[in-house]
């Protein structure tokens, strides 16, 4: 049991490093990470089509991540 809660756990890592790199920064360059945005209109603009599907991905992925490893934990614990 404790073997496939860590294959899930890392086959969700993965997803969860996926999800995040494959998302379009806010505001790209020096003036984004200040806080400027330079000529993106200061950075701040709605999340679009697939942008929205992803982020939603992520977060899931994110919260199934926290719920296996915290199963891991308890499964571990009881052993």
């Amino acid at each position: 049991m404790q073997t496939f809660l860590v294959a899930v756990q890392m086959v969700l890592a993965i997803l969860v490093m996926l999800g995040i790199l494959l998302q379009t920064p806010k505001a790209t360059g020096l003036g984004g990470v200040i806080g400027g945005g330079g000529d993106t209109g200061g950075g701040y603009r709605r999340r679009r089509g697939l942008e929205v599907g992803l982020l939603r991905a992520s977060v899931v992925f994110i919260v199934l991540f926290v719920a296996v490893s915290a199963i891991n934990l308890w499964v571990l614990g009881g052993s």
